[in-house]
């Protein structure tokens, strides 16, 4: 995340904002995974994956604790691959933490999979 007065969350970051499949006021933590220069919309729209503190689906990906450069979870969370999101900056409350680039790109992978089948 950027220090600037409007921060701009990078790829990794975990941010905790607007869950659009619940009332208005419910928020969750979503995982940026795209978000670079040149896109359009850099700095005001990103894609994510939601995180749930949920164990029983098979598919999801595990956050280790080591994975956590910066931040975290209160509880032990995991990433939903398929529960892609495109947040605006007004969607996002707060920067929760960040994650390694490895469990970024796992993250990825498992999203780009779920779309092949």
């Amino acid at each position: 995340m950027t220090s600037d007065d409007e921060p701009v969350y990078e790829r990794g970051d975990v941010v905790y904002g607007d869950d659009p499949f619940k009332l208005a006021e419910a928020a969750r933590p979503w995982l940026v995974v795209s978000n670079h220069e040149g896109r359009p919309f850099y700095g005001e729209q990103y894609l994510a994956l939601t995180l749930t503190t949920r164990s029983w689906m098979d598919g999801l990906v595990e956050i280790p604790d080591p994975a956590w450069v910066r931040g975290g979870t209160p509880k032990t969370s995991r990433i939903v691959p398929w529960g892609v999101q495109s947040l605006s900056r007004s969607d996002v409350d707060r920067w929760q933490g960040r994650l390694r680039e490895d469990v970024v790109d796992e993250a990825v992978d498992a999203l780009v999979a779920e779309l092949r089948r």
